[in-house]
């Protein structure tokens, strides 16, 4: 039985293998493993590709948003918003910063922060206080100081609302654009397309091996036009050291590797075609799935966005039984996420219960991600669609050709 992974590390790594293993030579011929001028070579010109003015290399996703949090200014008791439908490293970044997270509900066709529900929170469950020019939690009296929004599956969150709610409120935005590499957002109120990354005090980046800009391992960035915030950056990854054995600050481990540097410095260079492929799949799928759209919830995409499909993903009343046929099948799927992050063990503190985030709670039972990556092939897309259909509804066989002769005709 022929199989479709969920996802393929394979292929662009083989095809990329010599230039590859030139950056491991390069890197044993200089003994330079950490920090040096594989990694601000990458900085430099991920700063550049995200439009932003200054990049600075971590060790990982999460390293990058905890960072870029404490050193935009996030102390210890303060509250920072996001989302419950994420991946809880978004939240384990706020709690390690040393703040509480708290949730909004999102949007039901992006699932992404609903800034409706956003501006709810602000005006309902906070205050803002003229005398100080903070806002604060009405029953906890704590300072509500930044909004995480997560770009989440490749397409970014509608900003400039976000912005405009921040501004009002005083509040700092931090993106989490580790699974956005290159997406981008038209702010209406800039008349132009932004990229994910620049339009936030600072953005979160992961280079985990499975996203579309992945490492060989480990690695993240924080980008900003910031100066401080970059500064203090270097600071915090590095045991806050301005120069060595000279620590201003208490700071961390996390460094980004040279050699991981090198891999994303090559690999940046094929981003722009990998996306572009992402979008052709994701456009095909549509063709294939649209017959389907009454038993079928395809990703949404608003005229303001270009996402970059770092997952495609589905809604399905009957997600266990297609998951379990497709698996049967030797076609790979994911769940992104199953369980919000207020219904799990580890934010049982935060005393949320079922039911504050109804959206979500929906979301999270119905949602599967189909095999999405730039070398999946039109033959794959369609054996996967024909058994999605067939396990959704009935579709006659004439149709399915119709569709087919869509989808191919590119």
């Amino acid at each position: 039985m022929n199989t479709i992974p969920f996802l393929d590390l394979v292929t662009p790594h083989e095809e990329l293998k010599e230039e590859l293993c030139g950056v491991f030579r390069a890197a044993l011929r200089g003994a330079s493993f950490i920090g040096g001028p594989m990694v601000e070579e990458f900085e430099r010109e991920f700063a550049q590709y995200c439009d932003s003015q200054y990049c600075v290399g971590v060790a990982n996703g999460t390293d990058a948003l905890r960072f870029a949090l404490i050193a935009s200014g996030i102390k210890p008791g303060d509250i920072v918003i996001t989302v419950p439908n994420t991946f809880i490293a978004t939240a384990e970044a706020i709690s390690q910063a040393g703040a509480q997270p708290d949730f909004v509900d999102v949007e039901e066709r992006t699932y992404n922060m609903d800034p409706e529900r956003l501006q709810d929170y602000l005006e309902n469950d906070c205050y803002f206080d003229t005398a100080t020019g903070k806002t604060f939690h009405r029953k906890t009296r704590r300072p509500v100081t930044a909004i995480v929004p997560v770009h989440l599956y490749g397409q970014m969150a509608a900003m400039d609302d976000i912005l405009e709610l921040a501004k009002d409120y005083n509040l700092m935005v931090v993106e989490d654009a580790c699974q956005a590499h290159g997406a981008e957002y038209f702010s209406a109120k800039e008349n132009r397309w932004k990229k994910a990354g620049s339009m936030g005090k600072a953005a979160a980046f992961s280079f985990y091996p499975g996203k579309n800009l992945g490492a060989c391992g480990e690695a993240g960035a924080v980008t900003t036009s910031d100066h401080d915030v970059a500064q203090k950056i270097r600071m915090l990854r590095d045991h806050g050291q301005a120069q060595k054995y000279y620590h201003d600050m208490e700071g961390y481990n996390g460094r980004l590797d040279a050699i991981q540097a090198g891999f994303l410095r090559i690999k940046l260079r094929h981003l722009a075609a990998w996306n572009e492929a992402r979008r052709e799949s994701a456009r095909r799928y549509g063709q294939l799935l649209a017959a389907a759209d009454a038993a079928i919830g395809l990703p949404y995409e608003p005229t303001w966005a270009k996402p970059v499909y770092h997952l495609y993903v589905i809604r399905l009343q009957n997600r266990e039984l297609v998951q379990k046929r497709l698996a049967e099948a030797g076609i790979g799927t994911g769940i992104h996420y199953p369980i919000p992050l207020h219904q799990q063990k580890a934010y049982r503190g935060l005393y949320y219960k079922e039911g504050d985030f109804p959206v979500v709670e929906t979301v999270a039972k119905e949602i599967l991600s189909l095999p999405m990556y730039p070398g999946l092939l039109h033959t794959q897309q369609f054996e996967i669609a024909e058994k999605v259909l067939n396990l959704v509804s009935v579709i006659p066989a004439h149709e399915q050709g119709q569709r087919a002769a869509a989808a191919f005709a590119d």
